[in-house]
């Protein structure tokens, strides 16, 4: 049996479509189909039933699916105690993140690190939404609440802080803001509610509740510019909004929220060297960017 139809099946068994797995694998979806169709001849039968939403186990699918897995352990054994061919870490390591730190912190790190481990690639996952490692979305995972179930690695990573901020010719414009009460004449931009994806980003519930909100996104970034724009108010993460010189903090000293970064990794990859590499990075990019994600 051919190990490389086996990994491509573990794969999709696990990301669903043949996109999500051809992203993890670094591969064209096209590729991943070929594998599958080459495992499928050799075993004789269907793994999967194509469906409208992807591809599905069949039951000879489920019972391979376990024998395959134990295959990938011992794979990943034979990876802690051999080498890697050359120098430094090697391979694929996709980081899951959510949006503003991603983008804006994570990303030109992480370019960097790749330039000084050539043989190393990142995927970086930088999404208004939670990447989850129990779906392998990812092989590092970055979020605002901390994972409590299965067989993780889990580490804190970094305290951060955001503001209450509005655009310097908006807040010219409109009344002065010197207490919790003077909010209410104000518009606000905010996430969307029945779209937020962790309750570590409502804020406005412990501060003011708006009439009205002037625009709302699942994106921080959208919301970012839209305070730009001049819509509204916004709490928004002082690493982001605090470098933006259209923007200045409201109530500085009562809107202020404190968030924690957790990072995990599936305990079965500890040792190997790519997420060794990774993980020990993320922390050098915390430490080395604390003033901007706790400022004065």
């Amino acid at each position: 049996m051919d190990w490389n139809h086996l990994r491509y099946f573990l794969q999709l068994a696990r990301a669903g479509t043949l996109v999500s797995a051809a992203r993890h694998l670094g591969v064209d979806h096209t590729t991943v189909a070929r594998h599958i169709q080459a495992l499928e001849k050799q075993m004789g039968a269907a793994l999967f039933a194509r469906e409208a939403g992807g591809h599905r186990l069949t039951e000879l699918g489920r019972q391979l699916l376990p024998a395959v897995e134990a295959m990938e352990s011992a794979v990943m054994g034979v990876e802690r105690v051999v080498p890697a061919a050359g120098s430094g870490p090697a391979g694929l390591v996709r980081v899951g993140a959510t949006e503003g730190f991603g983008t804006l912190i994570l990303a030109p790190q992480l370019a960097r690190l790749t330039q000084r481990h050539p043989q190393l690639s990142i995927d970086l996952l930088a999404l208004p939404r939670m990447v989850h490692l129990s779906r392998r979305e990812a092989d590092i995972v970055i979020s605002l609440e901390r994972p409590r179930r299965g067989p993780v690695i889990v580490s804190k990573l970094a305290d951060y802080v955001l503001h209450l901020y509005g655009q310097r010719e908006y807040l010219a414009r409109r009344p002065l803001v010197t207490q919790r009460e003077d909010l209410r004449h104000h518009a606000f931009v905010s996430y969307v509610d029945d779209l937020l994806f962790t309750k570590e980003l409502q804020f406005l519930d412990a501060l003011h509740q708006p009439e009205r909100f002037a625009f709302r996104s699942t994106s921080i970034t959208a919301q970012h510019e839209a305070v730009r724009a001049g819509a509204g108010l916004a709490v928004l993460p002082a690493f982001l909004a605090d470098r933006d010189p259209l923007l200045m903090r409201v109530l500085p000293e009562e809107a202020r929220f404190t968030r924690t970064f957790w990072m995990s990794m599936p305990a079965e990859s500890k040792h190997l060297a790519r997420m060794q590499a990774v993980w020990g990075f993320l922390r050098e990019i915390a430490k080395e960017r604390q003033h901007w994600l706790l400022p004065p």
